[in-house]
């Protein structure tokens, strides 16, 4: 008689759950997860077109000898707090995506031009040594080898090549950020487990009431 009222009870307990949850449909969380979902893709594509405007300032920037390093910290700073904005080469890529091709290479007609005048004028002093001391009928090998010594040994030695990786760049966006685009997945991800959830515990207590 006690496992029939226990029973009885149960069954009541049951009810009150089931008359509270069949109000709950799991396709409203279906349709929070759907537009969540599509929120979500809006501000992943917002998130890379802005990646895309940014990296053609940090370009125009480049070509036009702008503040190149503002643009770098403008797009480095958004890549880094926004998903899909990665700008890596990759393990098989063979140069970075991020290159400063035109501030590369006038620092390298820059250093080449310092180089040039600066032998320029060690070989004009080597010229006037060479004529206060060797004589003038003296032969002119002579004097050859006199100004080729003179310039050999106060030249600078050859200027080092301007290091190509210091104006290459890759940046990787996180896997998940605290944006539009990555709360709306949270969202999208939520009410999908929501949805599932109530709908196998409807199922549940659908068959224990029959029973």
């Amino acid at each position: 008689m006690n496992n029939n009222l226990d029973s009885k009870v149960d069954k009541k307990r049951l009810h009150r759950r089931w008359a509270r949850l069949r109000k709950l449909k799991p396709w409203y969380f279906l349709l929070v997860a759907l537009i969540s979902g599509l929120v979500c893709l809006a501000a992943l594509r917002a998130n890379n077109l802005r990646m895309i405007s940014l990296r053609e300032a940090v370009y125009a920037a480049d070509k036009n000898n702008g503040d190149t390093e503002k643009a770098l910290r403008d797009l480095r700073e958004h890549v880094y707090s926004h998903m899909n904005t990665s700008l890596s080469s990759g393990e098989n890529a063979v140069h970075p995506p991020v290159q400063l091709k035109y501030t590369y290479e006038r620092l390298v007609q820059a250093q080449q031009a310092s180089a040039g005048t600066s032998n320029s004028v060690i070989y004009t002093e080597a010229q006037q040594h060479c004529e206060r001391t060797i004589p003038q009928g003296v032969s002119g090998g002579v004097r050859l080898g006199c100004i080729q010594a003179y310039v050999k040994q106060r030249s600078p030695e050859t200027a080092q090549s301007v290091p190509k990786n210091l104006y290459q760049f890759d940046f990787v966006s996180p896997a998940w950020s605290p944006d539009l685009a990555g709360w709306s997945l949270v969202a999208a991800v939520a009410a999908l487990a929501l949805a599932l959830k109530l709908w196998l515990y409807q199922n549940v207590l659908r068959y224990l009431l029959r029973k």
